[in-house]
């Protein structure tokens, strides 16, 4: 019998700072929107506003004007991507990740297949693409155009076989900043044109590889669970004379860019407020580098994700924005250094993402909001 191979092991305070560091959250990059959201390989959009207080979080002089400018050029798309959810991402990037995950999107339409019986899934796709590109459409609206063609057929069923069969973008001002509208559909390639993916290119072993330079760190089940897709145990084993290969504490072997930057242990962690939906608490199957397992679950009530505090690396509470003042609610006691640091970046935030899109005059008051601790959420 071969010896067991020893890798180093990293624990789990090093896999935290390793991952802060690819996510730009052990201190605020000096980055554009555009290359941050590509680095990332997109924000997570289940709502509108969480893109632009993921980037807050980890872009120096970020203001939401910036990414609102690149969903109003077109350079930026909302459209479902990874885990079968809405995601802004650079419109090379779109073009790139979204055929990647189309056998999840297959396996979607499947689930619905009782509700499809008769229905030709190419001829649907492409009816609905003709629709779509001679004007956006709101979904309601391709759902009525499709049983025209299958009256018999379950409405919803069809419009998601519409939404997995194409790569549809939710069309602007629906995404920008400061501005509101119904969410209307079109093919990506029909709303951003001839754009060349560039760096972007290469497949799914591409993929992988930014894969960890974002979030690595990582496991094949990690990068699994943050795109929704499944053997991909393969593909990292191809690229495996390639990589740095360690294992967590409990002997799960790890894959990592060789010059990836895995900070030493103690570096500290600023506060940071992310959004509901950030993809630093939902993109690996062990969330332990970031959530204490005590504290699994804390994040969501019912269906309602919350928007999170984390508070030397790691989940430490909860927070919500109303108007210019924040309140937040620790799950444990916090050092008064600690609570200082709190306040010092959630004045930040508040200067920063309640003036914009408003009148002056709001934005002053704006500026001199307010940050409350609410009592513990023990």
């Amino acid at each position: 019998m071969a010896p067991k191979t020893t890798r180093p092991v990293l624990d789990t305070r090093s896999l935290n700072r390793a991952t802060l560091a690819r996510q730009l959250l052990l201190g605020r990059a000096e980055m554009s929107a555009a290359d941050a959201t590509r680095h990332l390989l997109g924000l997570q959009a289940q709502n509108v506003k969480p893109p632009y207080f993921q980037l807050h979080a980890r872009l120096a002089g970020f203001r939401p004007a910036e990414l609102a400018g690149l969903m109003e050029s077109r350079q930026a798309v909302r459209i479902v991507t990874m885990r079968s959810t809405i995601h802004t991402h650079t419109a090379a990037d779109a073009l790139v990740l979204r055929p990647l995950v189309q056998p999840a999107r297959d396996r979607e339409v499947r689930y619905f297949r009782k509700g499809l019986v008769g229905v030709d899934l190419d001829r649907l796709a492409e009816l609905a693409r003709v629709f779509v590109e001679t004007e956006p459409r709101t979904m309601g609206e391709i759902r009525e155009e499709l049983l025209k063609e299958w009256p018999d057929a379950d409405p919803q069923s069809l419009s998601v076989a519409a939404r997995c069969r194409l790569p549809l973008v939710q069309v602007t001002p629906r995404g920008v900043w400061g501005k509101s509208g119904q969410v209307r559909l079109t093919t990506l390639s029909e709303w951003v044109g001839d754009v060349d993916p560039g760096s972007g290119a290469g497949g799914m072993d591409a993929a992988v590889l930014r894969y960890l330079g974002a979030f690595g760190p990582a496991s094949v089940k990690d990068m699994q669970t943050w795109a929704g897709l499944t053997r991909l145990r393969e593909v990292f084993e191809r690229l495996r004379p390639g990589l740095a290969v360690f294992q967590d504490e409990n002997g799960v072997e790890l894959f990592d860019l060789p010059d990836g930057p895995r900070p030493d242990a103690d570096q500290p962690a600023p506060p940071r407020f992310l959004p509901e939906f950030d993809n630093l608490l939902l993109s690996h199957a062990d969330r332990t580098r970031v959530i204490d397992p005590e504290l699994k679950g804390r994040t969501w009530s019912g269906n309602q994700a919350h928007c999170t505090l984390l508070l030397d690396g790691f989940l430490a509470g909860l927070w919500k924005l109303d108007a210019a003042t924040l309140t937040v609610e620790l799950f444990s006691a916090a050092s008064k250094a600690s609570r200082a640091e709190i306040v010092a970046e959630g004045e930040r935030l508040i200067a920063d993402m309640t003036e914009a899109g408003e009148s002056a005059e709001e934005g002053a008051k704006a500026s001199s909001g307010s940050v409350r601790f609410g009592a513990i959420r023990a």
